[in-house]
């Protein structure tokens, strides 16, 4: 379905306008009003389309080499999609996804099929769950080899010896190789599926929740192996969570999504320090505090929008607690700050927040 709602010649437009790219380094990633829609059907035999999803609505980033972006928000606000849509593990609706590679710039979004199986080993993901990611039919070897083996990247003597050196990388020992999933933990499980993942040594990693599924000092751990091995590889990181504590510690930049859309991007200090869009600044009051004086607050009520069916104006608005008029009937625009960064937010544009 190529539903064109997402409009080229307004929203699109705004979004990528409003991106800086005044950066002469070339991004390893461009990101140009990236839509992904599913269509609503009736029930019955003869089945209408009766609406769309808007999962993903406009998105626009730059991401330089090297750099971790953070992609956060509540569940459904479209995180996941963006993340599997810039790999073509969904076929995108709308939008541009440049990658620069080998010497040259090339759109996902349009690449045929046929070219873009050569394009995997430049860039992979890191999955949410270790437990249902990793086939339990399969050895160790053979699930961190596969990759190298679709690819006809390695064989023989030269294909035992990667595999040994990256469950190495990842903490994990060759003795470990002719085992199978079941035996390890949910830390280790985690660790082949990133050992999978970098096998063949991908300029861009997409690690959708890659440690939400683990324990709280599991997490650390394989935090700190993420980063190690980005420095070891060279590897640029979209990192997708919804813990924020760890997004602060892992991520150069964030991206918070709600109902679709990017609300505010900015890098990490800045965004921890000064919040700009209401949503920001109530999922940042709800971040634990190992102070037991501080109260923890909860600042939103209500449920996630519905994507299939959003509220007129800001789709925010029924939650904030700070909205007027306008945001009740206006689609606040993406629009670059001056100090930096990117907000989509009438509160802010009328109180001139962003000086």
């Amino acid at each position: 379905m190529k539903e064109k709602s997402c409009n080229k010649l307004e929203e699109s437009k705004v979004a990528r306008d409003a991106v800086d790219s005044s950066s002469l380094e070339q991004p390893l990633l461009r990101v140009r009003g990236l839509c992904k829609y599913f269509p609503i059907f009736n029930k019955g035999i003869m089945r209408k389309q009766i609406g769309i999803v808007k999962a993903a609505d406009g998105i626009s980033f730059d991401l330089m080499p090297g750099e971790t972006l953070g992609i956060v928000g509540e569940s459904g606000s479209g995180k996941t999609t963006v993340g599997r849509t810039i790999l073509r593990a969904l076929d995108p609706t709308d939008g541009e996804v440049s990658f620069f590679c080998d010497n040259d710039i090339i759109d996902l979004a349009t690449v045929p099929r046929k070219r873009l199986k050569k394009l995997r080993t430049k860039m992979q993901m890191i999955f949410q769950d270790p437990f249902s990611s990793l086939n339990p039919r399969m050895t160790v070897r053979d699930i961190v080899a596969e990759p190298l083996i679709i690819h006809k990247m390695a064989k023989g003597k030269e294909l035992e010896d990667k595999v040994t050196e990256m469950l190495i990388k990842v903490g994990l020992q060759p003795e470990h190789k002719m085992r199978y999933p079941h035996a390890f933990s949910g830390g280790q499980r985690q660790r082949i599926g990133i050992a999978r993942a970098l096998i063949m040594k991908p300029l861009l990693v997409v690690a959708d929740e890659a440690v939400s599924a683990l324990d709280v000092s599991v997490q650390a751990q394989v935090i700190n192996l993420m980063k190690d091995l980005q420095q070891d590889l060279g590897l640029t990181y979209i990192f997708i969570a919804h813990d924020l504590s760890v997004v602060k510690h892992i991520c150069d930049k964030v991206a918070v999504m709600y109902a679709g859309k990017i609300v505010e991007l900015a890098k990490t200090e800045q965004l921890f320090k000064d919040p700009k869009h209401p949503y920001t600044r109530a999922l940042l009051r709800a971040v634990p505090s190992p102070d037991p004086n501080i109260k923890m607050e909860f600042g939103l009520e209500g449920e996630v929008a519905d994507p299939g069916k959003l509220p007129p104006g800001c789709a925010f608005h029924p939650r904030c607690r700070e909205c007027f008029d306008k945001c009740k009937s206006e689609i606040p625009e993406l629009l670059q700050l001056k100090k930096g960064g990117l907000l989509s937010c009438h509160i802010n544009s009328e109180n001139k927040k962003e000086k």
